[in-house]
């Protein structure tokens, strides 16, 4: 079975095209900017609104034959898009035993499957879905072991991971998250930029950070870490960008 929070359709960041992106439960990162945080734990997370008075739970256990009528609906905009469905969370390779038969099937009928992932796992969780993926979106963090060490994470086990998987010939797509205070400094944009290109990176995407999840934390009574902090100005994303650019090709999403 799936543990699933929900699904989304006409998603925009989640890859390429139109694409219908399913949230996964559970996560073995603790980001304190998560702007998902319903999907940390693999339980079923309540949220009030305040401002509403509305209740909702997110979280159930669905077969892949439950949900692919649901993913197929949109089909047709996939094709013509250059869409299709997306695996996200949570940490949806904790899943991917479970997520592989669905995986398959949409496949098989024709649709580009894309996880979403931060890659802090263990590579035989790749290679169980690596015949079924069109290619993963990889959030890559910091490239301090120190820091990765902090919010759960392993900076090796993410290298390693991304390596391979350009030796099986994925597609990969580096996707950096840009969070003031933990990795925006010029020392630490010049770290990643050194340790991605070393195993060959050519591409990254940029993205911002913004304080969307905040309406979250409080609905489920818990305290958001980032609720003061400011987004990036457009002079620092400039500089940021800039130095990314001498390395790489760069996308700010």
């Amino acid at each position: 079975m799936l543990n699933i929070s929900n699904i989304q359709h006409f998603s925009v960041g989640d890859g390429e095209g139109i694409r219908t992106t399913v949230f996964f439960k559970g996560c073995n990162l603790r980001c304190p900017w998560c702007h998902n945080p319903e999907n940390l734990s693999t339980s079923p997370a309540v949220l009030t609104y305040s401002s509403t008075g509305k209740t909702e739970t997110l979280g159930r256990l669905v077969s892949a034959e439950d949900i692919l009528p649901e993913l197929l609906e949109d089909k047709d905009f996939y094709d013509e898009s250059n869409g299709g469905v997306t695996l996200s969370g949570g940490e949806a390779m904790l899943q991917a035993s479970e997520i592989a038969p669905l995986a398959s099937m949409l496949k098989e009928n024709g649709v580009s499957v894309l996880v979403d992932t931060a890659g802090c796992v263990a590579y035989s969780s790749f290679q169980i879905l690596n015949p079924f993926i069109s290619g993963y979106l990889f959030d890559f963090k910091t490239a301090d072991e120190n820091k990765y060490r902090e919010i759960g994470g392993n900076l090796e086990v993410v290298v390693e991971n991304i390596r391979r998987l350009n030796e099986d010939g994925m597609t990969v797509w580096i996707r950096i998250p840009l969070i003031p205070n933990f990795n925006t400094s010029q020392r630490s944009i010049q770290a990643i930029c050194e340790r991605l290109s070393d195993i060959g990176i050519r591409h990254v995407d940029l993205l911002p950070f913004h304080r969307l999840g905040s309406a979250k934390y409080e609905a489920m009574g818990l305290e958001y870490a980032y609720k003061s902090q400011q987004p990036l100005t457009k002079e620092e994303l400039g500089n940021i960008e800039a130095i990314y650019k001498a390395y790489f090709s760069v996308k700010i999403e």
